[in-house]
């Protein structure tokens, strides 16, 4: 795992999304233009929370988010997503 200087506030995770299937279960391969946007990923940062409610998800954490969530950030030539904890579904155990 990167060390990433980047602590987000309040209820706020980084997450740095896992890479898209490249191939169906039964064996065709998925061409760049057709992947969907990943929905998996694994938790880099996390802010401390709120008064109300503290952060449930940790650093290493793998989850699993909404197509559309959070704000695309690049670091350090690598992605990452921004995005508040209630964005997250779950998390992957």
């Amino acid at each position: 795992m990167s060390n990433l200087n980047l602590k987000p506030l309040a209820d706020r995770v980084v997450v740095e999304p896992l890479e898209a299937e490249t191939k169906t279960a039964s064996g065709i391969i998925i061409p760049d233009t057709a992947k969907e946007k990943p929905q998996r990923g694994v938790v880099m940062s996390a802010g401390p929370g709120t008064k109300d409610s503290p952060i449930t998800v940790k650093v290493g954490d793998t989850v699993l988010y909404g197509k559309y969530s959070g704000t695309e950030l690049k670091l350090d030539g690598k992605d990452y997503l921004i995005m508040r904890e209630n964005d997250i579904m779950a998390i992957i155990t």
